[in-house]
Protein backbone atom coordinates (compact mmCIF):
# COMPACT_ATOMS: atom_id res chain seq x y z
CA UNK A 1 0.00 0.00 0.00
CA UNK A 2 1.23 3.50 -0.84
CA UNK A 3 1.95 5.72 2.14
CA UNK A 4 2.16 9.47 2.63
CA UNK A 5 4.73 10.45 5.27
CA UNK A 6 3.25 13.35 7.23
CA UNK A 7 4.91 15.39 9.98
CA UNK A 8 3.00 17.65 12.38
CA UNK A 9 4.30 20.21 14.89
CA UNK A 10 5.00 19.10 18.45
CA UNK A 11 4.71 21.63 21.24
CA UNK A 12 2.67 24.84 21.26
CA UNK A 13 0.77 24.10 18.04
CA UNK A 14 0.26 20.38 18.70
CA UNK A 15 -3.12 20.47 20.42
CA UNK A 16 -4.64 22.95 17.96
CA UNK A 17 -3.25 21.05 14.96
CA UNK A 18 -4.64 17.70 16.11
CA UNK A 19 -8.01 19.35 16.79
CA UNK A 20 -7.97 20.84 13.28
CA UNK A 21 -7.32 17.42 11.75
CA UNK A 22 -10.16 16.00 13.84
CA UNK A 23 -12.55 18.66 12.50
CA UNK A 24 -11.29 17.85 9.00
CA UNK A 25 -12.35 14.22 9.50
CA UNK A 26 -9.10 12.58 10.62
CA UNK A 27 -8.90 10.97 14.03
CA UNK A 28 -5.31 11.31 15.26
CA UNK A 29 -4.04 10.14 18.61
CA UNK A 30 -0.72 11.01 20.18
CA UNK A 31 0.67 8.15 22.23
CA UNK A 32 2.18 9.36 25.52
CA UNK A 33 5.93 10.01 25.28
CA UNK A 34 5.95 8.90 21.66
CA UNK A 35 6.60 10.92 18.52
CA UNK A 36 4.52 8.51 16.44
CA UNK A 37 0.86 9.27 15.82
CA UNK A 38 -2.04 6.89 15.36
CA UNK A 39 -4.29 8.01 12.49
CA UNK A 40 -7.45 6.45 11.06
CA UNK A 41 -6.18 6.67 7.46
CA UNK A 42 -4.09 3.63 6.49
CA UNK A 43 -2.47 5.62 3.66
CA UNK A 44 -0.86 8.11 6.07
CA UNK A 45 2.08 7.65 8.42
CA UNK A 46 2.20 10.58 10.84
CA UNK A 47 4.79 11.71 13.38
CA UNK A 48 5.39 14.71 15.62
CA UNK A 49 8.45 16.91 15.37
CA UNK A 50 9.37 20.40 16.51
CA UNK A 51 8.03 23.00 14.08
CA UNK A 52 11.53 24.51 13.85
CA UNK A 53 12.87 21.33 12.21
CA UNK A 54 9.95 20.38 9.96
CA UNK A 55 10.74 22.54 6.88
CA UNK A 56 14.29 21.17 6.61
CA UNK A 57 13.24 17.53 6.88
CA UNK A 58 10.41 18.02 4.38
CA UNK A 59 12.89 19.64 1.99
CA UNK A 60 15.30 16.72 2.42
CA UNK A 61 12.54 14.19 1.70
CA UNK A 62 12.39 12.53 5.12
CA UNK A 63 8.71 13.46 4.97
CA UNK A 64 6.38 14.05 2.04
CA UNK A 65 4.38 16.81 3.70
CA UNK A 66 3.98 18.63 6.97
CA UNK A 67 2.86 21.73 8.82
CA UNK A 68 5.19 24.46 10.02
CA UNK A 69 5.12 28.22 10.40
CA UNK A 70 6.12 30.62 7.65
CA UNK A 71 8.73 31.94 10.10
CA UNK A 72 10.44 28.54 10.34
CA UNK A 73 10.27 28.00 6.59
CA UNK A 74 12.01 31.37 6.20
CA UNK A 75 14.50 30.63 8.97
CA UNK A 76 15.49 27.30 7.39
CA UNK A 77 15.51 28.88 3.93
CA UNK A 78 13.71 25.67 2.98
CA UNK A 79 12.89 24.98 -0.64
CA UNK A 80 9.48 23.38 -0.29
CA UNK A 81 6.07 23.65 -1.93
CA UNK A 82 3.69 25.81 0.12
CA UNK A 83 0.43 23.99 -0.56
CA UNK A 84 -1.81 26.31 1.47
CA UNK A 85 -1.91 28.76 4.36
CA UNK A 86 -3.66 27.65 7.55
CA UNK A 87 -4.50 30.64 9.74
CA UNK A 88 -4.44 29.40 13.31
CA UNK A 89 -2.19 29.63 16.37
CA UNK A 90 -1.88 28.27 19.90
CA UNK A 91 -4.55 30.56 21.31
CA UNK A 92 -6.80 31.27 18.36
CA UNK A 93 -7.22 31.75 14.66
CA UNK A 94 -4.85 34.57 13.84
CA UNK A 95 -1.25 35.06 12.75
CA UNK A 96 1.64 35.36 15.18
CA UNK A 97 4.20 38.15 14.88
CA UNK A 98 7.97 38.03 14.81
CA UNK A 99 9.06 41.14 16.68
CA UNK A 100 12.12 43.02 17.86
CA UNK A 101 11.76 43.79 21.57
CA UNK A 102 13.83 45.68 24.14
CA UNK A 103 13.38 46.56 27.84
CA UNK A 104 10.90 49.36 28.42
CA UNK A 105 13.64 51.52 29.95
CA UNK A 106 16.13 50.81 27.15
CA UNK A 107 17.83 53.64 25.26
CA UNK A 108 17.08 51.67 22.10
CA UNK A 109 14.01 53.42 20.69
CA UNK A 110 14.11 52.37 17.06
CA UNK A 111 15.63 49.67 14.88
CA UNK A 112 18.55 51.87 13.81
CA UNK A 113 19.66 52.00 17.46
CA UNK A 114 20.55 48.31 17.23
CA UNK A 115 23.78 49.19 15.40
CA UNK A 116 26.66 47.40 17.18
CA UNK A 117 24.32 45.78 19.71
CA UNK A 118 23.74 42.10 20.65
CA UNK A 119 20.46 40.37 19.78
CA UNK A 120 19.31 36.96 21.07
CA UNK A 121 16.84 34.81 19.13
CA UNK A 122 16.00 31.34 17.91
CA UNK A 123 15.45 32.84 14.46
CA UNK A 124 19.07 33.63 13.65
CA UNK A 125 18.93 33.53 9.83
CA UNK A 126 15.66 35.45 9.70
CA UNK A 127 17.07 38.11 12.01
CA UNK A 128 20.34 38.43 10.06
CA UNK A 129 18.42 38.79 6.80
CA UNK A 130 16.24 41.47 8.40
CA UNK A 131 19.23 43.44 9.70
CA UNK A 132 20.99 43.17 6.35
CA UNK A 133 17.94 44.56 4.59
CA UNK A 134 17.88 47.45 7.07
CA UNK A 135 21.62 48.09 6.65
CA UNK A 136 22.28 47.48 10.35
CA UNK A 137 25.31 45.66 11.72
CA UNK A 138 24.64 43.84 14.99
CA UNK A 139 25.68 40.57 16.59
CA UNK A 140 22.98 37.87 16.52
CA UNK A 141 23.23 35.06 19.06
CA UNK A 142 21.23 31.84 19.08
CA UNK A 143 18.98 31.55 22.14
CA UNK A 144 18.23 28.11 23.54
CA UNK A 145 15.13 29.37 25.32
CA UNK A 146 13.98 31.79 28.03
CA UNK A 147 14.81 34.53 25.55
CA UNK A 148 12.66 37.18 27.25
CA UNK A 149 14.72 37.24 30.45
CA UNK A 150 17.96 37.90 28.54
CA UNK A 151 16.92 41.30 27.22
CA UNK A 152 18.69 44.09 29.09
CA UNK A 153 20.72 41.64 31.15
CA UNK A 154 22.65 39.40 28.75
CA UNK A 155 21.81 41.03 25.44
CA UNK A 156 20.52 44.39 24.22
CA UNK A 157 17.47 43.14 22.34
CA UNK A 158 15.61 39.99 21.34
CA UNK A 159 13.71 38.79 18.31
CA UNK A 160 10.82 36.67 19.45
CA UNK A 161 7.54 35.12 18.31
CA UNK A 162 4.48 36.62 19.99
CA UNK A 163 0.77 36.05 19.63
CA UNK A 164 -0.74 38.66 21.94
CA UNK A 165 2.34 40.44 23.31
CA UNK A 166 1.30 39.52 26.86
CA UNK A 167 4.45 37.52 27.67
CA UNK A 168 6.71 40.31 26.46
CA UNK A 169 4.76 42.86 28.48
CA UNK A 170 4.98 40.69 31.60
CA UNK A 171 8.78 40.81 31.25
CA UNK A 172 8.66 44.61 30.90
CA UNK A 173 9.61 44.51 27.23
CA UNK A 174 8.36 46.74 24.44
CA UNK A 175 8.16 46.02 20.73
CA UNK A 176 10.12 48.39 18.50
CA UNK A 177 9.43 46.67 15.18
CA UNK A 178 7.51 43.82 13.61
CA UNK A 179 9.69 41.79 11.24
CA UNK A 180 6.88 39.67 9.82
CA UNK A 181 3.56 38.00 10.50
CA UNK A 182 3.56 34.23 10.37
CA UNK A 183 0.92 31.56 9.94
CA UNK A 184 1.20 27.78 9.67
CA UNK A 185 1.66 26.46 6.15
CA UNK A 186 0.90 23.01 4.79
CA UNK A 187 4.10 22.23 2.90
CA UNK A 188 5.25 19.45 0.60
CA UNK A 189 8.53 18.00 -0.58
CA UNK A 190 9.19 18.97 -4.21
CA UNK A 191 9.69 15.38 -5.37
CA UNK A 192 6.59 14.19 -3.51
CA UNK A 193 4.64 17.00 -5.21
CA UNK A 194 5.66 15.59 -8.60
CA UNK A 195 4.25 12.16 -7.67
CA UNK A 196 0.65 12.01 -8.94
CA UNK A 197 -0.70 9.87 -6.08
CA UNK A 198 1.05 11.81 -3.33
CA UNK A 199 0.07 15.17 -4.79
CA UNK A 200 -3.59 14.22 -4.95
CA UNK A 201 -3.45 12.92 -1.38
CA UNK A 202 -1.78 16.13 -0.17
CA UNK A 203 -4.28 18.32 -2.05
CA UNK A 204 -7.21 16.39 -0.57
CA UNK A 205 -5.86 16.83 2.96
CA UNK A 206 -5.33 20.56 2.28
CA UNK A 207 -8.91 20.91 1.04
CA UNK A 208 -10.33 19.29 4.18
CA UNK A 209 -8.10 21.33 6.51
CA UNK A 210 -9.09 24.58 4.81
CA UNK A 211 -12.74 23.54 5.00
CA UNK A 212 -12.42 22.88 8.74
CA UNK A 213 -10.78 26.27 9.27
CA UNK A 214 -13.44 28.03 7.21
CA UNK A 215 -16.07 26.54 9.52
CA UNK A 216 -14.43 27.92 12.66
CA UNK A 217 -16.35 30.81 14.12
CA UNK A 218 -19.38 30.16 11.89
CA UNK A 219 -22.75 28.50 12.50
CA UNK A 220 -25.65 27.43 10.36
CA UNK A 221 -29.15 28.86 10.80
CA UNK A 222 -32.44 27.29 9.76
CA UNK A 223 -35.87 28.89 10.13
CA UNK A 224 -39.38 28.92 8.75
CA UNK A 225 -40.79 32.19 7.40
CA UNK A 226 -44.23 33.17 6.15
CA UNK A 227 -44.26 34.74 2.67
CA UNK A 228 -45.42 38.13 3.96
CA UNK A 229 -42.31 38.35 6.18
CA UNK A 230 -39.82 36.96 3.66
CA UNK A 231 -38.43 40.22 2.28
CA UNK A 232 -37.74 41.87 5.65
CA UNK A 233 -36.11 38.66 6.96
CA UNK A 234 -33.81 38.46 3.92
CA UNK A 235 -32.77 42.09 4.37
CA UNK A 236 -31.35 41.47 7.85
CA UNK A 237 -29.90 38.05 7.07
CA UNK A 238 -26.18 37.99 6.16
CA UNK A 239 -24.81 35.02 4.28
CA UNK A 240 -21.63 33.67 2.75
CA UNK A 241 -23.64 33.58 -0.43
CA UNK A 242 -27.37 33.94 -0.93
CA UNK A 243 -29.51 32.05 1.63
CA UNK A 244 -31.15 28.83 0.51
CA UNK A 245 -34.93 29.26 0.28
CA UNK A 246 -37.27 26.26 -0.11
CA UNK A 247 -41.09 26.19 -0.17
CA UNK A 248 -42.80 24.23 2.61
CA UNK A 249 -45.81 21.99 2.14
CA UNK A 250 -47.92 24.60 3.90
CA UNK A 251 -48.93 27.37 1.47
CA UNK A 252 -47.09 30.69 1.70
CA UNK A 253 -44.39 29.33 4.04
CA UNK A 254 -40.70 28.92 3.27
CA UNK A 255 -37.66 27.30 4.87
CA UNK A 256 -34.52 29.44 4.93
CA UNK A 257 -31.01 28.14 5.58
CA UNK A 258 -27.81 30.18 5.77
CA UNK A 259 -24.36 30.45 7.37
CA UNK A 260 -23.37 33.35 9.63
CA UNK A 261 -20.54 34.35 11.96
CA UNK A 262 -21.07 32.74 15.37
CA UNK A 263 -20.64 36.11 17.11
CA UNK A 264 -23.63 37.51 15.23
CA UNK A 265 -26.07 34.82 16.33
CA UNK A 266 -26.98 36.29 19.72
CA UNK A 267 -27.96 39.63 18.19
CA UNK A 268 -29.50 38.23 15.02
CA UNK A 269 -31.77 35.48 16.38
CA UNK A 270 -33.96 37.82 18.51
CA UNK A 271 -34.34 40.14 15.49
CA UNK A 272 -35.33 37.23 13.25
CA UNK A 273 -37.90 36.15 15.82
CA UNK A 274 -39.24 39.71 16.04
CA UNK A 275 -39.68 39.91 12.26
CA UNK A 276 -41.68 36.68 12.12
CA UNK A 277 -39.17 33.81 11.76
CA UNK A 278 -40.26 30.59 13.47
CA UNK A 279 -38.60 27.28 14.32
CA UNK A 280 -35.15 28.89 14.37
CA UNK A 281 -32.35 26.33 14.68
CA UNK A 282 -28.66 27.19 15.17
CA UNK A 283 -26.20 24.38 14.47
CA UNK A 284 -22.44 23.87 14.47
CA UNK A 285 -20.40 23.33 11.31
CA UNK A 286 -17.52 20.91 10.76
CA UNK A 287 -16.36 22.01 7.33
CA UNK A 288 -17.21 24.70 4.80
CA UNK A 289 -15.89 23.93 1.31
Amino acid sequence: MKKLKLVLPKGSLQETTLALFSHAGFEIYAVSRSYYLSIDDPEIEAVLLRAQEIPRYVELGAFDAGISGKDWITENRAKVVEVCELVYSKQGFRPVKIVVAVPENSKIKKVEDLEGKIIATELVNLTKDYLKKKGIKAKVEFSYGATEIKAGKLVDAIVEITETGATLSSHNLKIIDVIMESTPRFIANKEAWKDKWKREKIENIALLLQGALAAEGKVGLKMNVEKKNLDKILKILPAMKKPTISPLTENNWFAIETIIDRKMAKQLIPRLKKFGAQGIVEYSLKKVI
